[in-house]
């Protein structure tokens, strides 16, 4: 049961779909208002509507998160439709894994994810900064990656933008201290997302399994032909092999349903089993 969601205002990015829409929902199901954001109105409108239907509060607003005046007119409708920002969940994000090699194929995805994910969160936190000080206390919540503790083969690009997101928050965390909560959140590598679709070179993603791929490649394919053992499929066992959607959206969730005066600052969201080296 939620002790600390109830009436706080959320505003999520990226809420039309993956991580960013099970964020919206929990949160909404805790007794948050939330303030869906996302560049793809259909899908944003989809998700709102859904959290109406079951009876919460929320409401959408279309903006694009590399556009400074979009994001602050998202921040400004929050503020219209409940009167404070409490949250901001910056999870609008894109991984375009690629070889420098990949380089011909790969820079348009490249400064693509510059934007989204670097400016993005900064865009974001300029956009809520000045309504949290005023109020007196907020949350920013950047959702980071294990990518970002150190550049592998296929990611420099990436882990870059991710590295940039955690420096961010320990920034903000140390200038608003005692004002502002700031969590950096980390998953490691999370099928059943939209993410994967902007991976340029899908053999790049093994740079971060080191030299653990070959048994990384193994369960892979037992994954897809359903032949992983079910130890590696059951949360409750530490032999659990690869979080999902949900795992990680449940560790966003705990994060803000916390009292004001408790930060969870880091949190590397890792399946006990999994293969990574980071």
């Amino acid at each position: 049961m939620s002790q600390y969601l109830t009436d706080k205002v959320i505003i999520v990015t990226g809420a039309g779909s993956g991580f960013g829409k099970l964020i919206s929902e929990k949160c909404a199901a805790g007794g948050a208002k939330v303030v869906g954001v996302d560049i793809n109105a259909d899908s944003l409108n989809e998700v709102i509507d859904g959290l109406r239907a079951a009876g919460y509060e929320g409401t959408a607003h279309v903006a694009d998160v590399t556009d400074m005046a979009q994001v602050k007119a998202a921040a400004r409708h929050a503020l219209d439709t409940f009167g404070a920002i409490d949250v901001l969940v910056n999870n609008a994000g894109v991984m375009p894994l690629a070889y420098f090699a990949d380089h011909e194929r790969a820079w348009e995805k490249w400064h693509k994810a510059i934007d989204i994910n670097i400016k993005g969160v900064v865009n974001g936190i300029s956009a809520v900064y000045d309504q949290m000080i005023e109020q007196g206390r907020g949350q920013v919540v950047n959702i980071s990656s294990i990518y970002g503790n150190g550049g592998t083969e296929g990611s420099g690009v990436y882990s870059a933008t991710k590295a940039a997101v955690t420096t961010i928050s320990d920034s903000l965390r140390v200038e608003a201290q005692g004002k502002i909560k700031v969590t950096t959140i980390k998953p490691t590598g999370v099928l059943g997302t939209n993410l994967a679709s902007w991976v340029v070179n899908e053999t790049a993603i093994m740079g971060l399994v080191g030299h653990k791929g070959l048994q990384f490649a193994e369960n892979v394919s037992n994954l897809e032909n359903g032949s992983l053992r079910p130890e590696q499929m059951d949360v409750d066992s530490v032999e659990y092999w690869l979080i999902n959607p949900d795992d990680l959206a449940n560790a966003v969730v705990h994060v803000i349903d916390q009292p004001w005066g408790i930060n969870l600052s880091d949190v590397t969201v890792r399946a006990s089993g999994e293969n990574y080296v980071y």
